[in-house]
């Protein structure tokens, strides 16, 4: 059996089993889906071990196998400019979404969840603080962190450094962080053999907590979201493919499935790298431009999210009664597009930071207690989407780059 098929019946096990333990309301199967949760907690620090190494590991190849900083600084530019274009668009299509299904929306439910609910909102930083953050004044507390963005900065200079660097030393430098490389796709291969389980885990103690009823009473914020961001993929990515990257539909998502699946089951972006550079082979990309545009989109390619948020301002704005002006729709929309790069490539992490864009607007923080309660399924698909987002902006990039 495939292990995206192994997988995917372990998310439909947890599923069914959650449900199961919902339904029923016995005590023995409601206390042993919530006992499976370390389970899934084991399986996602697995691959949160993997992620700061293979992303500074796959990043340095990329770039120092460039050895041209004029185009080190194109291929970024290009990058950064596609996806800062798509994450625009795609908060607005999830804004215009969650305004078209408001009238199936259950208020009273939704209310009656957020009661009591209490959320902290992180300070939204202002553009000079978070463009001096990027710089890591440590280099490996930032990686300790799991701070991907200033970890990045620091390996493309540092990458750039070695491209620089006479042919014999730059070339040692580059084997040994292409064997490195490698040695971590293995490693995250051996992770995801225990994905079934870790899946399974996830997934049964969220359904097994919420049930149909908190489904049933958000059923329009999902619908929204899972409508938008089919929308987005149809009418943006699948044609910017086709006529910015010169690849065929069929081919171009027949490849992006397996990364998908992976992106769809774990929620994480960073757990799809490997995945993402086997599609990228098959659909003929370089691996240079490869290499650079995955590990930088695992890390920022966060359309998908953005989404998400859009909407759920608009759902939460609604539900409070909190009337969105014009100015403030810009102030929203812009800390939603900022927050959105800097999501944790971690289940559940567009939701909290959500928290600044709904301060931009003035709806309660509460508002984040109810869409906790349904995360779980547009988590799955945003980050399906976001994987989706990065595989387009390396046949886009990887096109462009040549011209």
């Amino acid at each position: 059996m495939k292990i995206h098929v192994a997988i995917a019946l372990g998310l439909v096990g947890g599923l069914l089993f959650g449900l199961l333990a919902a339904l029923s309301g016995v005590p023995e199967l409601l206390a042993a889906a919530e006992g499976v949760a370390p389970l899934g907690v084991a399986f996602v620090n697995l691959l949160k071990m993997v992620v700061v190494p293979l992303v500074a590991a796959t990043l340095f190849v990329g770039v120092a196998g460039m050895g041209n900083a004029k185009k080190i600084g194109r291929l970024g530019g290009l990058t950064l400019a596609f996806f800062a274009a798509t994450t625009v668009i795609s908060i607005m299509i999830g804004m215009g979404a969650m305004r078209l299904l408001l009238p199936l929306a259950d208020e009273a439910a939704a209310e009656a969840a957020a009661a009591g609910a209490t959320a902290e909102a992180p300070a939204l930083p202002t553009t000079v603080d978070f463009l001096v953050n990027l710089i890591p004044a440590n280099p490996f507390q930032a990686a300790a962190e799991g701070a991907l963005l200033p970890l990045i900065v620091f390996t493309c200079f540092f990458a750039a450094a070695v491209g620089a660097l006479p042919a014999d030393p730059r070339a040692r430098l580059v084997e040994i962080a292409v064997a490195v490389s490698a040695a971590l796709v293995k490693l995250v291969h051996w992770v995801l053999w225990t994905a079934p389980v870790g899946v399974f885990a996830l997934a049964a103690p969220v359904t097994a907590r919420s049930g149909w009823s908190m489904l049933q009473s958000l059923g329009a914020f999902v619908l929204a979201v899972l409508l938008g961001l089919l929308v987005f993929v149809v009418v943006i990515y699948v044609p910017a493919a086709r006529l910015l990257g010169g690849i065929a539909p069929a081919r171009f998502l027949g490849a992006c499935i397996g990364p998908q699946i992976i992106g769809f089951t774990t929620t994480s972006s960073a757990a799809t790298i490997p995945a993402m550079l086997e599609a990228a082979e098959e659909l003929g990309l370089s691996r240079t431009v490869a290499s650079f545009v995955v590990a930088l989109g695992a890390a920022v390619g966060r359309a998908g999210s953005a989404l998400f948020q859009g909407a759920g301002l608009i759902f939460l704005a609604w539900l409070y009664q909190v009337p969105i002006p014009a100015a403030a729709l810009g102030a929203a929309v812009l800390a939603t597009a900022l927050v959105s790069i800097t999501v944790a490539s971690v289940p559940s992490a567009s939701v909290l930071t959500l928290a600044p864009a709904l301060g931009a607007v003035g709806v309660p923080m509460d508002g984040l207690a109810v869409l906790l309660g349904v995360d779980r399924i547009p988590d799955m698909f945003r980050t399906a989407v976001n994987v989706t987002g990065t595989m387009t902006a390396a046949t886009v990039v990887d096109r462009m780059a040549e011209t």
